[in-house]
């Protein structure tokens, strides 16, 4: 039987990693939307490969909730690796804060778009609206891991499956609320950032979207 005590750590580390950089990333903006969704995708993809084999590597309690619903994790577990990933995330808030000297950027946290300019047009996100993004990209992201990873039919290339999904979604959604689909992501630079506006939905909504996948899997999709 696996030990739960280095599988708590990887998470602990690999959400670190994720906020560190992905949120770094979005804080500096030197690498614009792009580089903000190769920099979530690849810490992902790095780490699905070094700690892939110690917890699977969640690093958002919104994959651990669709694992859960999917009935491929245990209940006590799963909290556990939600704790620990939350920790993880507001460390690497504190971190990142640290070394930029302040709350750069909001430190990357997520925000409803207001007023924001496409092709002539001036798009606000509703809170509702926010809500059903957040969470279909949950959506998105739990069915890679439940189909290429937790099934096996990825094989060793799930990595690249998961790590791709994180850039796909942020292209799109990014502008739109972040693109941040992780409760973990959102509460760190959230904390640090002291920018509590919508945090309930980014908490929220990708939990939802989560264990929504892990139930259509469940119930649908694995037979």
């Amino acid at each position: 039987m696996q030990k739960l005590g280095p599988a708590l750590v990887a998470e602990l580390v690999g959400t670190f990693a994720l906020v560190f950089i992905g949120a770094g990333a979005g804080a500096l903006g030197l690498g614009g939307l792009v580089g903000v969704a190769f920099a979530h995708g690849l810490v992902v993809l790095a780490f699905a490969y070094a700690y892939g084999h110690i917890s699977g590597t969640h690093v958002n309690p919104a994959v651990t909730v669709g694992l859960l619903a999917a009935g491929k994790i245990e209940a006590a577990k799963a909290a556990s690796y939600i704790v620990f990933q939350l920790i993880g995330g507001v460390l690497g808030a504190y971190a990142l804060k640290w070394v930029l000297g302040g709350a750069v950027g909001h430190l990357g946290a997520g925000a409803l778009a207001s007023g924001l300019a496409v092709g002539g047009t001036s798009v606000t996100v509703s809170t509702a609206a926010g809500f059903f993004i957040e969470a279909i990209l949950a959506f998105f992201l739990v069915n890679t891991v439940l189909h290429a990873a937790v099934s096996g039919k990825g094989g060793n290339a799930a990595g690249i499956a998961i790590g791709m999904t994180l850039v796909f979604n942020i292209l799109m959604a990014g502008p739109l609320t972040g693109a941040i689909f992780n409760p973990a992501r959102q509460l760190g630079p959230a904390l640090a950032a002291d920018q509590r506006a919508n945090l309930g939905l980014y908490l929220t909504a990708p939990l939802v979207g989560a264990a929504a996948a892990g139930i259509l899997y469940r119930t649908f999709l694995s037979k």
